[in-house]
């Protein structure tokens, strides 16, 4: 197993390794996609809110629960990152340790995303997207392994459509 995940991330990384540019660039697009879901998440929440505040609701305490049991399972879980298991240099620079499974910020991303597809199918669509970009960025970036993202991306899509049902 060791061999073969660090077969695979060899090989994920190699094209960046081989064009160093590229290197920033994904630390660049992994900055960018967090402040658009911070700043899209911030618009949706205004403008669901705009004319009746209350109606914002759901759109705020539904992430935040997911977002709050999200950490506390996560601690519990507390999943080595894959640079601490394995010997690579990780592409996005990271210190922490642990908390891995799953990804909180593919999970926040999903359900912002979710919250965007509640209120309008282009601008969910748009922010699904991102919220990929956020995983595949994350395991090339060497600081999630795939499961860790895929999970966190289950876990904010489950969550996010509570927002169907009220």
């Amino acid at each position: 197993m060791k061999k073969d995940y660090l077969q695979f991330y060899q090989h994920i990384t190699a094209p960046f390794y081989r064009h160093p540019w590229t290197i920033p660039l994904l630390r660049a697009v992994n900055k960018f996609v967090v402040w658009t879901m911070y700043v899209a998440y911030i618009v949706i929440l205004v403008w669901v809110g705009k004319n009746n505040v209350l109606k914002a609701g759901p759109f705020l305490l539904i992430p935040g629960i997911g977002f709050i049991l999200l950490s506390f399972i996560r601690q519990r879980i507390d999943a080595p990152r894959p640079y601490e298991k394995f010997p690579i240099n990780p592409l996005i620079r990271r210190q922490k340790t642990g908390d891995s499974l799953p990804s909180r910020h593919v999970f926040s991303a999903t359900v912002i995303a979710m919250c965007g597809l509640r209120l309008n199918l282009i601008l969910g669509v748009i922010l699904l997207v991102l919220a990929v970009v956020s995983a595949i960025t994350r395991v090339i970036g060497g600081v999630h392994f795939p499961r860790d993202v895929v999970i966190g991306f289950i876990c904010g899509f489950i969550c996010g459509s509570f927002l169907f049902l009220v």
